[in-house]
């Protein structure tokens, strides 16, 4: 039996690639450099599958930026703002459709289905010529080759590749992007027979969108897409690879009726009725690629359990046909296991990052083909037995109180509107009061701070008079800017939900546990093992300090119990929810205590509360029932003059808006410049919303710097669709991504077109 890897984290161990990135944005190095960076982590990725035993080994799964835009490049569909006048795509037009330049802005960037990492949103539309130009698949197949590894590339599927696309601006929302087929099949069929040239036997097609909610005319894209590449495949494998949850009949025929494909790649672990669709037929002599080793988590696989389920798949499509895999890329995983030198034994012994899947997907190919590692399996066999009895795992405190949150939908006595009058008589705001989200700008000087506390190379007295001199700095520049709700900059946090893990019982850290969000941006997701709690206060010190440095409201900044989940690596020996609501509890705790120490405007962050909406949308209502209370229980319990704020980041928020409206939060801060604004789109359509909002006014993801008649005009078009008394002006995320050299004009121009925009409605009187 065979082996196979879907695909593989890009950043290297050590965060390399994303060094080496923004290296080349700052220009402090050049295209080459960056260029052998990648080059050693491709061929490092490679040999370690090759010497792990793994067959069918991925490429073309590593990208400096996103797969997505690597196809939009492939694909010559580059915007017209970007000035592209054909020829191979190089990194200026590259990286610019990615993070927008001087003069332009980026490509919309979202969820890349329901995980945290992202995808630049295709534009397209009946004018884009398309043409083949980027010959990245084709090369990276052959400088693998050169390194005596044979790959299988992988190709973003043309039909997902269209699904996943929007219709450029100008072009009608109606405009069927799927009528595009005809047009980009034939760079497919020029990248096919170069990769036949180069002595390519296997191609796998990435097809996702196959495990949404499709309707015939977009099922009937994918049969006749492969048919029409049929004739070019000829000779080739072909493996269509879903992922991320259950086809559904129509799409599993779908996908077993497809013309020219050899072999099918399935989602196990979220797919977990998929199994029912094989049993009850598969297309004799085609290959199953069973995704049993989960792509998107860090627990160590239950060895016993994936093998029992391949021994049953094995009797269906023989022997020789079956290939052990991952559930999806790697990408969603920590790269190794090995790096982490502080994680205790008994936990670590619980894991498996993307190295250590490598070697279990081997181990499960090796043991149905009847060479089973007997000593593997059993530690494998007493580490999830260690895992099910251990006392760390659970606290009964915590599961009776969360068991009696039942019956109750915990939502605040008083309603909004109420609530923001005696908000407004308290806080004093003027209209169109400006704010941001919470984050400014992480200099070198404060991350060294945070590194030499973290390795007792500073005392606590230092570390603490550091971060209260950098909270004093960003309350200034607020003053000096003239905001009217500040932060205080969270300089004492690498990660927004990092910070609050490190603090609460059930959470465990990692020292490289790394995982790509978009671009450069890695974020380190805690591990959830146990049951949660709050031993103490974590952000009343800091927040009340920063209070006492100004008149103006100061915003205390929490991470809300459903982005915790969503961020972290959670624990799979209970449902999602029961660990929300006990995350929930935790942070009601400290919003409470907040509140006392004097802070009258919290905001919890709920930023991946979108992200994590189930693929189905049979499973929405239940997600966001669960998810939309566990965010009313932290704040059910404060006063009326205490403000509510939640953030949201990228996402399409249209679908979920009245679920929005129901956490009841008196203001929502939201995406809304980078795509397009289709968030007002809602409210142009009659949605009525009568807390406070703030739709970002600026795109904080790329290094642009918006003039005051940009932002003004943004303001304006809100105008046009929201109350003036319910407006909040404020960028779409947090700025600690960015330079002080670019967040400084940025929020001048921000307040300046606040201003003027105030002074126009006070003259329309």
């Amino acid at each position: 039996m065979a082996s196979h890897i879907v695909g593989y984290p890009r950043m290297g161990p050590k965060r390399e690639l994303k060094f080496a990135l923004e290296s080349f944005w700052d220009k402090k190095s050049s295209a080459e450099d960056l260029q052998k960076v990648a080059a050693d982590l491709r061929s490092a990725i490679w040999k370690q599958m090759a010497d792990a035993g793994i067959k069918y080994i991925p490429s073309n799964t590593f990208s400096y930026y996103d797969q997505v835009l690597d196809a939009t490049s492939m694909l010559g569909a580059v915007p017209p703002r970007y000035g592209w006048n054909g020829g191979e795509i190089g990194f200026d037009t590259y990286f610019s459709m990615a993070r927008g330049n001087a003069s332009v802005p980026a490509m919309e960037m979202t969820k890349w289905f329901d995980t945290n990492y992202h995808f630049i949103v295709p534009e397209l539309g009946p004018d884009v010529n398309f043409s083949y130009a980027s010959h990245k698949a084709v090369d990276e197949y052959k400088e693998a080759k050169s390194l005596g590894v044979d790959t299988v590339p992988v190709l973003v599927g043309p039909v997902s590749y269209l699904l996943l696309s929007k219709p450029a601006k100008g072009v009608e929302k109606t405009f069927s992007l799927l009528s595009l087929l005809p047009k980009i099949l034939p760079i497919y069929k020029e990248v096919i027979s170069e990769l036949k040239a180069a002595g390519a036997s296997w191609i796998q097609f990435d097809e996702p969108t196959l495990v949404l909610d499709l309707d015939s005319h977009q099922l009937q894209a994918f049969t006749s897409a492969y048919a029409d590449l049929e004739s070019a495949l000829s000779g080739l494998n072909v493996l269509i690879e879903t992922y991320f949850a259950d086809l559904t009949t129509k799409a599993y025929k779908t996908l077993v009726g497809l013309k020219g494909v050899t072999a099918y790649g399935l989602d196990l672990v979220r797919g977990t009725q998929t199994i029912d669709l094989v049993k009850a037929g598969f297309p004799e002599g085609k290959y199953l690629f069973a995704g049993v080793v989960d792509g998107r988590n860090i627990w160590a696989n239950d060895l016993a359990s994936s093998l029992s389920t391949l021994q049953q798949l094995e009797a269906i499509v023989g022997k020789d046909k079956l290939v052990a895999s991952t559930s999806c890329s790697l990408l969603h995983t920590a790269v190794d296991l090995v790096n982490e030198t502080k994680l205790d034994d008994e936990i670590k012994s619980w894991l498996a990052f993307a190295a250590q899947k490598v070697v279990e997907v081997n181990a499960l190919a090796k043991a149905l083909a009847g060479q089973k590692d007997e000593a593997f399996f059993a530690a494998n066999a007493a580490a999830q037995a260690s895992r099910k009895s251990s006392p760390r795992v659970t606290n009964e405190a915590v599961q009776k109180a969360a068991a009696a949150l039942k019956g109750s939908d915990h939502r605040r006595a008083t309603n909004v509107s109420a609530r923001l009058d005696a908000q407004q008589k308290k806080l004093n705001l003027p209209v169109l009061p400006t704010t941001t989200i919470g984050s400014f700008p992480q200099t070198l000087e404060l991350r060294r701070v945070r590194r030499e506390f973290k390795a007792n190379k500073i005392s606590e007295e230092d570390y603490v008079k550091a971060i209260k001199e950098e909270i004093k700095k960003v309350v200034d520049l607020q003053e000096e800017l003239d905001i009217d709700v500040l932060v205080h900059g969270e300089p004492e946090r690498n990660d927004m939900v990092e910070y609050f893990g490190e603090q609460l019982s059930g959470f465990a850290f990692t020292v490289n546990g790394w995982v790509q969000s978009y671009g450069s941006r890695c974020v380190k997701p805690p591990i959830i093992y146990g049951d949660v709690s709050r031993p103490k206060p974590m952000t009343v010190f800091w927040s009340s300090t920063a209070q006492s440095m100004t008149q103006r409201p100061m915003k205390g900044m929490l991470t809300g119990p459903v982005t915790i989940l969503n961020w972290s690596f959670v624990r799979n020996d209970q449902p999602r929810f029961e660990t929300c609501y006990q995350i929930a509890l935790a942070i009601k705790d400290e919003v409470e205590d907040l509140e006392k120490a004097g802070i009258n405007v919290i905001q919890i962050d709920e930023a991946a509360l979108r992200e994590g909406l189930p693929l189905r949308k049979s499973e929405h209502a239940f997600y966001l029932k669960w998810a939309v209370h566990s965010f009313r229980i932290t704040n059910c319990g404060v006063q009326d003059t205490t403000q509510i704020h939640t953030h949201m980041c990228y996402s399409n928020f249209n679908d979920i808006i009245h679920s929005i409206i129901d956490m009841d939060a008196d203001v929502i801060t939201i995406e809304n410049s980078r795509s397009d604004e289709k968030l007002l789109s809602v409210f142009r359509e009659g949605v009525k919303y009568g807390a406070g909002i703030g739709p970002g006014v600026y795109d904080i993801h790329s290094p642009r710097i918006p003039s005051t008649e940009e932002i003004a005009d943004r303001i304006d078009k809100m105008l046009a669709v929201l109350e003036t008394n319910i407006l909040w002006v404020n960028p779409d995320c947090g700025l600690k991504t960015r330079k002080y050299a670019e967040v400084k004009p940025a929020l001048n121009n921000m307040v300046a077109a606040a201003k003027l925009l105030r002074t126009q409605l006070a003259s329309a009187k």
